[in-house]
Protein backbone atom coordinates (compact mmCIF):
# COMPACT_ATOMS: atom_id res chain seq x y z
CA UNK A 1 0.00 0.00 0.00
CA UNK A 2 1.35 3.87 -0.41
CA UNK A 3 3.08 5.49 1.98
CA UNK A 4 1.61 8.47 0.74
CA UNK A 5 0.65 11.11 4.04
CA UNK A 6 -3.15 12.07 3.70
CA UNK A 7 -2.05 15.79 3.95
CA UNK A 8 1.50 17.41 4.82
CA UNK A 9 1.77 21.07 7.19
CA UNK A 10 4.02 23.46 7.02
CA UNK A 11 4.88 24.04 3.21
CA UNK A 12 5.15 26.48 0.62
CA UNK A 13 3.17 26.63 -2.53
CA UNK A 14 4.02 28.69 -5.52
CA UNK A 15 2.36 29.37 -8.86
CA UNK A 16 4.21 29.24 -11.20
CA UNK A 17 2.09 30.85 -14.21
CA UNK A 18 3.23 29.80 -17.55
CA UNK A 19 6.07 27.61 -19.02
CA UNK A 20 8.95 29.46 -19.37
CA UNK A 21 8.63 30.86 -15.77
CA UNK A 22 8.52 27.09 -14.89
CA UNK A 23 11.90 26.42 -16.88
CA UNK A 24 13.73 29.63 -16.42
CA UNK A 25 12.91 28.38 -12.01
CA UNK A 26 14.37 24.67 -13.09
CA UNK A 27 17.17 25.49 -14.53
CA UNK A 28 18.02 27.74 -11.67
CA UNK A 29 17.18 24.48 -9.22
CA UNK A 30 18.91 22.06 -10.94
CA UNK A 31 22.18 23.72 -11.91
CA UNK A 32 22.44 24.53 -7.53
CA UNK A 33 22.58 20.44 -7.26
CA UNK A 34 26.54 18.74 -6.23
CA UNK A 35 27.31 14.82 -6.18
CA UNK A 36 25.24 13.01 -4.29
CA UNK A 37 22.46 15.30 -4.65
CA UNK A 38 18.83 13.30 -5.95
CA UNK A 39 17.12 14.65 -9.14
CA UNK A 40 13.96 12.32 -9.67
CA UNK A 41 11.45 12.90 -12.25
CA UNK A 42 8.29 11.50 -14.16
CA UNK A 43 6.58 12.91 -17.68
CA UNK A 44 4.07 11.49 -20.26
CA UNK A 45 6.31 13.72 -23.11
CA UNK A 46 9.94 14.60 -22.59
CA UNK A 47 11.85 16.39 -25.69
CA UNK A 48 15.43 16.44 -25.33
CA UNK A 49 16.40 19.27 -27.41
CA UNK A 50 13.51 21.67 -25.94
CA UNK A 51 15.35 24.93 -24.47
CA UNK A 52 14.77 25.53 -21.11
CA UNK A 53 15.38 29.41 -21.71
CA UNK A 54 16.05 30.97 -25.04
CA UNK A 55 19.92 30.33 -25.11
CA UNK A 56 19.57 26.93 -23.16
CA UNK A 57 19.90 24.86 -21.37
CA UNK A 58 18.19 21.77 -23.39
CA UNK A 59 16.34 19.31 -20.94
CA UNK A 60 18.96 16.76 -22.08
CA UNK A 61 21.75 18.90 -21.31
CA UNK A 62 20.38 20.26 -18.30
CA UNK A 63 19.93 16.54 -16.70
CA UNK A 64 22.85 14.91 -18.43
CA UNK A 65 25.14 17.38 -16.73
CA UNK A 66 23.23 17.24 -13.31
CA UNK A 67 24.48 13.10 -13.96
CA UNK A 68 27.95 14.11 -15.06
CA UNK A 69 28.74 16.59 -11.72
CA UNK A 70 27.62 13.15 -9.52
CA UNK A 71 23.84 14.00 -9.10
CA UNK A 72 21.85 10.87 -8.61
CA UNK A 73 19.20 11.29 -11.70
CA UNK A 74 16.66 9.35 -11.86
CA UNK A 75 13.79 9.22 -14.34
CA UNK A 76 10.36 7.67 -15.59
CA UNK A 77 8.54 8.90 -18.84
CA UNK A 78 5.75 7.03 -20.47
CA UNK A 79 6.78 4.63 -23.11
CA UNK A 80 4.01 6.62 -25.82
CA UNK A 81 1.83 5.21 -28.47
CA UNK A 82 3.59 5.11 -31.93
CA UNK A 83 4.64 8.48 -33.41
CA UNK A 84 2.93 7.25 -36.18
CA UNK A 85 -0.22 8.17 -34.08
CA UNK A 86 1.17 11.56 -33.91
CA UNK A 87 2.87 10.66 -30.07
CA UNK A 88 6.45 11.11 -28.62
CA UNK A 89 7.74 7.27 -28.77
CA UNK A 90 10.93 8.33 -30.22
CA UNK A 91 11.22 11.44 -28.48
CA UNK A 92 10.85 9.82 -24.83
CA UNK A 93 13.39 6.90 -25.53
CA UNK A 94 16.11 9.73 -27.07
CA UNK A 95 15.33 11.41 -24.06
CA UNK A 96 16.18 8.43 -21.95
CA UNK A 97 19.22 7.09 -23.71
CA UNK A 98 21.32 10.79 -23.87
CA UNK A 99 20.89 10.78 -19.55
CA UNK A 100 21.67 7.61 -19.20
CA UNK A 101 24.79 7.40 -21.22
CA UNK A 102 25.70 10.84 -19.00
CA UNK A 103 25.14 8.58 -16.15
CA UNK A 104 21.59 8.76 -14.99
CA UNK A 105 19.04 6.25 -15.43
CA UNK A 106 15.63 6.88 -17.18
CA UNK A 107 13.22 4.26 -17.90
CA UNK A 108 10.06 4.03 -20.48
CA UNK A 109 7.25 3.20 -18.69
CA UNK A 110 4.45 1.35 -19.77
CA UNK A 111 3.33 0.04 -16.46
CA UNK A 112 -0.39 1.88 -17.63
CA UNK A 113 -3.99 0.03 -18.49
CA UNK A 114 -4.02 -0.76 -22.27
CA UNK A 115 -4.72 2.65 -23.88
CA UNK A 116 -3.69 4.80 -20.88
CA UNK A 117 -0.62 6.58 -20.28
CA UNK A 118 1.88 8.01 -17.30
CA UNK A 119 0.67 11.45 -17.09
CA UNK A 120 2.38 12.87 -13.92
CA UNK A 121 4.53 16.14 -14.39
CA UNK A 122 7.17 15.98 -11.63
CA UNK A 123 10.45 16.64 -10.75
CA UNK A 124 11.94 16.27 -6.96
CA UNK A 125 15.23 17.69 -5.75
CA UNK A 126 16.61 16.79 -3.29
CA UNK A 127 19.72 18.47 -1.61
CA UNK A 128 21.67 16.00 0.86
CA UNK A 129 23.27 18.54 3.40
CA UNK A 130 20.76 21.18 3.14
CA UNK A 131 17.18 19.93 2.74
CA UNK A 132 16.19 23.16 3.42
CA UNK A 133 16.27 23.90 0.11
CA UNK A 134 14.47 20.79 -1.13
CA UNK A 135 12.07 21.58 -3.84
CA UNK A 136 9.24 19.75 -6.10
CA UNK A 137 7.73 21.05 -9.04
CA UNK A 138 4.20 19.68 -10.21
CA UNK A 139 1.57 20.95 -12.38
CA UNK A 140 0.42 20.47 -16.05
CA UNK A 141 4.14 21.36 -17.86
CA UNK A 142 5.99 18.90 -19.66
CA UNK A 143 9.31 18.77 -19.98
CA UNK A 144 8.68 18.90 -23.96
CA UNK A 145 8.35 21.03 -27.17
CA UNK A 146 4.90 24.29 -26.88
CA UNK A 147 5.45 24.53 -23.32
CA UNK A 148 7.50 27.68 -22.79
CA UNK A 149 5.39 30.46 -23.34
CA UNK A 150 4.80 33.71 -21.42
CA UNK A 151 2.12 35.74 -20.99
CA UNK A 152 2.46 37.40 -24.34
CA UNK A 153 1.39 34.59 -25.57
CA UNK A 154 3.39 34.36 -28.67
CA UNK A 155 4.21 30.35 -28.28
CA UNK A 156 7.26 28.16 -28.16
CA UNK A 157 9.52 28.77 -30.69
CA UNK A 158 9.95 24.73 -30.36
CA UNK A 159 6.29 23.87 -31.48
CA UNK A 160 4.41 20.18 -31.43
CA UNK A 161 1.94 20.04 -34.45
CA UNK A 162 -1.43 21.22 -33.37
CA UNK A 163 -4.45 21.71 -35.11
CA UNK A 164 -3.72 24.24 -37.51
CA UNK A 165 -6.26 26.88 -36.10
CA UNK A 166 -3.65 27.71 -33.17
CA UNK A 167 -0.64 28.73 -36.16
CA UNK A 168 2.69 27.61 -36.81
CA UNK A 169 3.46 28.27 -32.97
CA UNK A 170 0.75 27.41 -31.03
CA UNK A 171 0.02 30.04 -28.12
CA UNK A 172 0.00 28.14 -24.92
CA UNK A 173 -1.58 28.62 -21.29
CA UNK A 174 -0.32 26.29 -18.31
CA UNK A 175 0.49 26.21 -14.88
CA UNK A 176 3.11 23.98 -12.40
CA UNK A 177 3.60 24.18 -8.73
CA UNK A 178 6.66 24.64 -6.85
CA UNK A 179 6.39 23.29 -3.28
CA UNK A 180 8.90 23.52 -0.40
CA UNK A 181 8.74 21.58 3.29
CA UNK A 182 7.64 18.28 3.96
CA UNK A 183 5.22 17.28 1.12
CA UNK A 184 8.48 16.92 -1.00
CA UNK A 185 9.23 13.95 0.78
CA UNK A 186 5.43 12.99 -0.06
CA UNK A 187 6.16 13.53 -3.80
CA UNK A 188 9.88 11.42 -3.44
CA UNK A 189 7.54 8.52 -2.32
CA UNK A 190 5.39 9.06 -4.81
CA UNK A 191 8.19 8.67 -7.53
CA UNK A 192 10.00 5.51 -5.68
CA UNK A 193 6.90 4.04 -5.31
CA UNK A 194 6.58 3.78 -9.16
CA UNK A 195 10.57 3.20 -9.82
CA UNK A 196 10.23 0.17 -7.24
CA UNK A 197 6.99 -1.60 -8.26
CA UNK A 198 7.87 -4.99 -9.23
CA UNK A 199 5.45 -4.80 -12.42
CA UNK A 200 7.63 -5.38 -15.76
CA UNK A 201 8.17 -2.07 -17.33
CA UNK A 202 6.64 -3.34 -20.98
CA UNK A 203 4.43 -6.52 -19.84
CA UNK A 204 1.16 -4.65 -21.61
CA UNK A 205 3.42 -4.45 -24.92
CA UNK A 206 5.16 -7.96 -26.18
CA UNK A 207 6.83 -5.85 -29.21
CA UNK A 208 8.10 -3.11 -27.29
CA UNK A 209 9.68 -5.72 -25.09
CA UNK A 210 11.43 -8.00 -27.83
CA UNK A 211 12.39 -4.69 -29.25
CA UNK A 212 13.92 -3.72 -25.75
CA UNK A 213 15.63 -6.76 -25.70
CA UNK A 214 17.21 -6.18 -28.92
CA UNK A 215 18.20 -2.54 -28.63
CA UNK A 216 19.55 -3.99 -24.67
CA UNK A 217 17.45 -1.46 -23.19
CA UNK A 218 17.59 -1.03 -19.64
CA UNK A 219 14.16 -2.70 -18.18
CA UNK A 220 15.46 -3.55 -14.22
CA UNK A 221 15.57 -0.47 -12.70
CA UNK A 222 18.45 -0.20 -10.24
CA UNK A 223 18.56 0.29 -6.31
CA UNK A 224 17.29 4.37 -5.31
CA UNK A 225 19.39 5.92 -2.61
CA UNK A 226 18.47 6.02 0.65
CA UNK A 227 15.10 7.86 1.15
CA UNK A 228 16.09 11.67 2.80
CA UNK A 229 14.27 12.50 5.94
CA UNK A 230 11.32 14.90 4.53
CA UNK A 231 12.47 18.85 4.54
CA UNK A 232 11.72 20.76 7.70
CA UNK A 233 8.58 23.05 8.07
CA UNK A 234 8.63 26.39 5.97
CA UNK A 235 5.11 27.48 5.12
CA UNK A 236 1.52 28.06 6.06
CA UNK A 237 0.06 25.74 2.80
CA UNK A 238 -1.44 22.62 3.53
CA UNK A 239 -1.12 20.74 0.67
CA UNK A 240 -2.83 16.93 -0.19
CA UNK A 241 -0.79 15.02 -2.54
CA UNK A 242 -3.79 13.83 -4.76
CA UNK A 243 -3.42 10.63 -7.41
CA UNK A 244 -5.20 8.50 -10.02
CA UNK A 245 -3.69 5.04 -10.88
CA UNK A 246 -6.08 2.50 -12.73
CA UNK A 247 -6.90 -1.09 -11.48
CA UNK A 248 -4.37 -3.18 -13.58
CA UNK A 249 -3.44 -6.52 -13.63
CA UNK A 250 -1.13 -7.42 -12.64
CA UNK A 251 -1.60 -4.87 -9.35
CA UNK A 252 0.41 -1.83 -8.50
CA UNK A 253 1.75 -3.30 -5.14
CA UNK A 254 1.21 0.60 -3.35
CA UNK A 255 -2.14 1.08 -5.05
CA UNK A 256 -3.53 -2.71 -5.55
CA UNK A 257 -7.25 -1.57 -6.62
CA UNK A 258 -5.67 1.47 -8.21
CA UNK A 259 -6.65 4.71 -6.63
CA UNK A 260 -9.16 7.50 -7.45
CA UNK A 261 -8.44 10.14 -4.57
CA UNK A 262 -8.17 13.41 -7.67
CA UNK A 263 -11.61 12.22 -8.15
CA UNK A 264 -12.40 11.85 -4.38
CA UNK A 265 -10.52 15.10 -3.68
CA UNK A 266 -12.69 16.86 -6.09
CA UNK A 267 -15.54 15.43 -5.52
CA UNK A 268 -15.26 16.77 -1.67
CA UNK A 269 -14.25 19.86 -2.48
CA UNK A 270 -17.14 20.72 -4.76
CA UNK A 271 -20.09 19.42 -2.68
CA UNK A 272 -18.87 22.21 -0.52
CA UNK A 273 -19.04 25.21 -2.82
CA UNK A 274 -21.46 27.69 -2.03
CA UNK A 275 -20.52 30.93 -4.28
CA UNK A 276 -17.91 30.38 -7.03
CA UNK A 277 -15.93 27.40 -8.57
CA UNK A 278 -13.55 28.70 -11.24
CA UNK A 279 -11.64 26.17 -13.49
CA UNK A 280 -8.86 26.13 -16.32
CA UNK A 281 -8.67 22.63 -18.40
CA UNK A 282 -7.66 21.47 -21.16
CA UNK A 283 -11.01 19.32 -21.67
CA UNK A 284 -13.86 19.61 -19.50
CA UNK A 285 -15.70 16.26 -20.52
CA UNK A 286 -17.40 13.34 -19.10
CA UNK A 287 -20.93 12.97 -18.31
CA UNK A 288 -19.95 11.61 -14.53
CA UNK A 289 -17.79 14.58 -13.92
CA UNK A 290 -20.60 17.19 -15.15
CA UNK A 291 -22.94 15.70 -13.31
CA UNK A 292 -20.89 16.76 -10.22
CA UNK A 293 -20.78 20.36 -11.39
CA UNK A 294 -24.54 20.12 -11.82
CA UNK A 295 -25.94 18.76 -8.46
CA UNK A 296 -23.48 21.46 -6.79
CA UNK A 297 -25.53 23.76 -9.03
CA UNK A 298 -28.98 22.45 -8.58
CA UNK A 299 -28.21 22.31 -4.55
CA UNK A 300 -26.94 25.74 -4.45
CA UNK A 301 -29.35 28.80 -6.04
CA UNK A 302 -25.65 31.50 -5.53
CA UNK A 303 -22.97 29.21 -7.25
CA UNK A 304 -21.79 29.95 -9.99
CA UNK A 305 -18.94 28.13 -12.71
CA UNK A 306 -17.04 29.79 -14.29
CA UNK A 307 -14.72 27.94 -16.77
CA UNK A 308 -11.51 28.39 -18.47
CA UNK A 309 -11.35 25.98 -21.89
CA UNK A 310 -9.85 25.87 -25.05
CA UNK A 311 -11.61 27.89 -28.32
CA UNK A 312 -10.53 23.98 -30.41
CA UNK A 313 -9.57 20.93 -29.46
CA UNK A 314 -5.70 20.44 -30.04
CA UNK A 315 -6.19 17.95 -33.31
CA UNK A 316 -7.93 18.09 -36.89
CA UNK A 317 -9.47 15.61 -39.01
CA UNK A 318 -12.49 14.47 -39.11
CA UNK A 319 -12.54 11.58 -37.76
CA UNK A 320 -9.91 12.82 -34.53
CA UNK A 321 -12.10 16.20 -34.10
CA UNK A 322 -15.34 15.21 -33.58
CA UNK A 323 -15.26 12.49 -30.40
CA UNK A 324 -12.84 15.71 -29.26
CA UNK A 325 -15.69 18.03 -29.53
CA UNK A 326 -18.93 15.97 -28.24
CA UNK A 327 -17.43 14.77 -25.04
CA UNK A 328 -17.33 18.72 -24.36
CA UNK A 329 -20.72 19.50 -25.63
CA UNK A 330 -22.45 16.72 -23.99
CA UNK A 331 -20.46 18.31 -20.48
CA UNK A 332 -21.54 21.51 -20.78
CA UNK A 333 -25.21 20.75 -22.01
CA UNK A 334 -25.19 18.60 -18.42
CA UNK A 335 -24.21 21.76 -16.13
CA UNK A 336 -25.89 24.35 -18.43
CA UNK A 337 -29.55 22.58 -17.97
CA UNK A 338 -28.80 22.65 -14.13
CA UNK A 339 -28.33 26.46 -13.88
CA UNK A 340 -28.34 28.45 -17.46
CA UNK A 341 -27.80 31.67 -15.89
CA UNK A 342 -24.56 30.59 -13.53
CA UNK A 343 -22.76 28.72 -16.04
CA UNK A 344 -19.95 30.64 -17.65
CA UNK A 345 -17.64 29.22 -20.37
CA UNK A 346 -14.39 31.20 -21.76
CA UNK A 347 -12.11 30.78 -24.09
CA UNK A 348 -8.35 32.83 -24.65
CA UNK A 349 -6.61 34.94 -27.11
CA UNK A 350 -3.62 36.36 -27.62
CA UNK A 351 -3.67 40.28 -28.24
CA UNK A 352 -3.08 39.49 -32.12
CA UNK A 353 -6.67 37.55 -31.52
CA UNK A 354 -4.89 34.25 -31.90
CA UNK A 355 -6.66 31.50 -29.75
CA UNK A 356 -4.53 30.30 -27.13
CA UNK A 357 -4.24 26.33 -26.26
CA UNK A 358 -5.62 26.22 -22.61
CA UNK A 359 -3.57 23.15 -21.00
CA UNK A 360 -3.74 24.13 -17.26
CA UNK A 361 -5.56 22.04 -14.81
CA UNK A 362 -6.18 24.54 -12.42
CA UNK A 363 -9.28 24.98 -10.08
CA UNK A 364 -10.10 27.48 -7.16
CA UNK A 365 -13.22 26.92 -5.13
CA UNK A 366 -14.86 29.84 -3.25
CA UNK A 367 -11.58 31.08 -2.55
CA UNK A 368 -10.33 28.68 0.54
CA UNK A 369 -9.52 25.43 -1.76
CA UNK A 370 -7.05 25.37 -4.67
CA UNK A 371 -5.81 22.52 -6.72
CA UNK A 372 -2.83 22.49 -9.52
CA UNK A 373 -2.23 19.58 -11.15
CA UNK A 374 -1.62 17.14 -14.70
CA UNK A 375 -5.42 15.59 -14.44
CA UNK A 376 -7.81 17.24 -16.23
CA UNK A 377 -11.87 17.11 -15.58
CA UNK A 378 -12.86 13.91 -17.64
CA UNK A 379 -12.96 10.52 -16.67
CA UNK A 380 -9.56 9.78 -17.94
CA UNK A 381 -7.95 11.28 -15.97
CA UNK A 382 -10.08 10.49 -13.00
CA UNK A 383 -9.59 6.51 -13.29
CA UNK A 384 -7.51 5.15 -16.27
CA UNK A 385 -3.99 7.09 -16.29
CA UNK A 386 -1.62 7.82 -14.08
CA UNK A 387 -1.81 11.55 -12.54
CA UNK A 388 -0.83 13.44 -10.15
CA UNK A 389 -2.34 16.62 -8.42
CA UNK A 390 -1.27 18.90 -5.18
CA UNK A 391 -4.57 20.03 -3.42
CA UNK A 392 -3.41 23.67 -1.09
CA UNK A 393 -5.39 24.71 1.53
CA UNK A 394 -3.68 28.11 3.42
CA UNK A 395 -3.86 28.19 7.05
CA UNK A 396 -3.52 32.20 6.32
CA UNK A 397 -6.79 33.94 6.20
CA UNK A 398 -7.62 36.65 3.57
CA UNK A 399 -8.60 39.72 5.13
CA UNK A 400 -9.95 41.33 2.00
CA UNK A 401 -13.49 41.53 1.81
CA UNK A 402 -15.60 38.88 1.59
CA UNK A 403 -13.70 37.44 3.97
CA UNK A 404 -15.88 34.60 4.71
CA UNK A 405 -17.59 34.44 0.74
CA UNK A 406 -18.75 31.05 1.03
CA UNK A 407 -20.76 31.80 4.53
CA UNK A 408 -19.46 28.48 5.86
CA UNK A 409 -16.86 29.80 8.42
CA UNK A 410 -13.84 28.79 6.42
CA UNK A 411 -12.94 32.09 5.34
CA UNK A 412 -11.39 33.02 2.41
CA UNK A 413 -7.34 31.88 2.26
CA UNK A 414 -4.59 34.10 0.82
CA UNK A 415 -3.51 30.71 -1.31
CA UNK A 416 -6.25 29.94 -3.14
CA UNK A 417 -7.52 33.96 -3.78
CA UNK A 418 -4.39 34.94 -5.06
CA UNK A 419 -3.96 32.04 -7.25
CA UNK A 420 -7.45 32.98 -8.84
CA UNK A 421 -6.69 36.98 -8.86
CA UNK A 422 -3.36 36.36 -10.71
CA UNK A 423 -4.57 34.10 -13.40
CA UNK A 424 -8.07 36.82 -13.94
CA UNK A 425 -5.53 39.83 -13.78
CA UNK A 426 -3.79 38.21 -17.11
CA UNK A 427 -6.55 36.87 -18.72
CA UNK A 428 -8.69 40.34 -18.39
CA UNK A 429 -5.54 42.62 -18.74
CA UNK A 430 -6.07 44.33 -15.17
CA UNK A 431 -3.16 45.18 -12.91
CA UNK A 432 -0.97 42.44 -12.38
CA UNK A 433 0.26 44.19 -8.64
CA UNK A 434 -3.29 44.16 -7.78
CA UNK A 435 -4.65 47.58 -7.91
CA UNK A 436 -7.60 46.79 -10.25
CA UNK A 437 -8.82 44.11 -7.91
CA UNK A 438 -11.78 45.77 -6.45
CA UNK A 439 -14.64 44.19 -8.37
CA UNK A 440 -12.76 40.56 -8.71
CA UNK A 441 -13.33 39.95 -4.71
CA UNK A 442 -16.84 39.00 -3.92
CA UNK A 443 -17.90 36.32 -6.26
CA UNK A 444 -21.04 37.89 -7.68
CA UNK A 445 -18.99 40.79 -8.77
CA UNK A 446 -16.34 38.70 -9.95
CA UNK A 447 -19.31 36.97 -11.94
CA UNK A 448 -20.23 40.31 -13.43
CA UNK A 449 -17.07 41.64 -14.20
CA UNK A 450 -15.40 38.76 -16.07
CA UNK A 451 -18.80 38.47 -18.24
CA UNK A 452 -18.95 41.85 -19.01
CA UNK A 453 -15.59 41.98 -20.54
CA UNK A 454 -15.79 38.95 -22.70
CA UNK A 455 -18.89 40.09 -23.80
CA UNK A 456 -17.44 43.80 -25.01
CA UNK A 457 -14.71 41.90 -26.91
CA UNK A 458 -17.09 39.68 -28.57
CA UNK A 459 -18.97 42.29 -29.47
CA UNK A 460 -15.74 44.14 -30.83
CA UNK A 461 -15.62 40.93 -33.21
CA UNK A 462 -19.12 41.05 -34.20
CA UNK A 463 -19.24 45.11 -34.95
CA UNK A 464 -16.30 44.49 -37.53
CA UNK A 465 -13.57 45.27 -35.09
CA UNK A 466 -14.23 49.50 -35.41
CA UNK A 467 -12.72 51.33 -32.81
CA UNK A 468 -9.94 50.65 -30.27
CA UNK A 469 -9.67 46.43 -29.27
CA UNK A 470 -11.59 46.45 -25.59
CA UNK A 471 -9.21 45.18 -23.13
CA UNK A 472 -9.05 41.93 -22.00
CA UNK A 473 -8.23 37.97 -23.57
CA UNK A 474 -11.65 36.39 -22.99
CA UNK A 475 -14.02 35.65 -25.19
CA UNK A 476 -17.57 33.47 -24.34
CA UNK A 477 -16.98 29.84 -25.35
CA UNK A 478 -19.33 29.01 -28.21
CA UNK A 479 -18.85 24.79 -29.40
CA UNK A 480 -20.06 23.81 -32.77
CA UNK A 481 -23.03 21.71 -32.23
CA UNK A 482 -22.49 18.45 -34.30
CA UNK A 483 -25.36 16.71 -36.66
CA UNK A 484 -27.04 13.98 -35.43
CA UNK A 485 -25.24 11.65 -37.56
CA UNK A 486 -21.80 12.57 -36.26
CA UNK A 487 -22.94 12.39 -32.76
CA UNK A 488 -24.23 8.90 -33.92
CA UNK A 489 -20.25 7.60 -34.42
CA UNK A 490 -18.34 10.20 -32.61
CA UNK A 491 -20.15 9.60 -29.31
CA UNK A 492 -19.30 5.95 -28.70
CA UNK A 493 -15.81 6.34 -30.10
CA UNK A 494 -15.34 9.69 -27.20
CA UNK A 495 -16.72 6.98 -24.28
CA UNK A 496 -14.56 4.23 -25.30
CA UNK A 497 -10.94 5.63 -26.69
CA UNK A 498 -10.92 9.07 -25.78
CA UNK A 499 -12.39 9.10 -22.27
CA UNK A 500 -12.17 5.42 -20.90
CA UNK A 501 -13.41 4.25 -17.51
CA UNK A 502 -10.58 2.69 -15.76
CA UNK A 503 -12.28 1.79 -12.38
CA UNK A 504 -12.82 -1.94 -10.72
CA UNK A 505 -15.90 -3.19 -11.82
CA UNK A 506 -17.63 -2.69 -8.72
CA UNK A 507 -16.73 0.63 -8.51
CA UNK A 508 -18.39 1.49 -12.28
CA UNK A 509 -21.26 -0.42 -11.18
CA UNK A 510 -21.98 1.45 -8.16
CA UNK A 511 -20.56 4.55 -9.71
CA UNK A 512 -18.54 5.40 -6.82
CA UNK A 513 -14.81 6.61 -7.39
Amino acid sequence: MSGIPVWTTGNLAEPLIHGAAYFDRLVDEVEALGPGDHLFFTDWRGDPDQRLRPDGPTVAQLFAQAAQRGVVVKGLIWRSHLDVLAYSEAENRDLSETISAAGGEVLLDQRVRRGGSHHQKLVVLRHLGAPERDVAFAGGIDLCHSRRDDAAHHGDPQPVQMSPRYGPNPPWHDVQLAVRGPVVGALDTLFRERWTDPMPLDSENPIAYLRDRLRGSDLRPDPLPEQPADPPPCGPHQIQVLRTYPAVRPRYSFAPDGERTVARGYTKAVRRARRLIYLEDQYLWSAEVADLFAHALRDNPDLHLIAVVPRHPDVDGKLALPPNMVGREQALSLCERAAPDRVHVFDVENHAGDPVYVHAKVCVIDDVWASVGSDNFNRRSWTHDSELSCAVLDDTPDQREPTDPAGRGDGARTFARDLRLRLWREHLDRDPDGADDADLLDPADAVAAVTAAADALQQWYDDGQEGERPPGRLRPHRPERLPWYTRAWALPVYRLVYDPDGRPLRARLAGTW
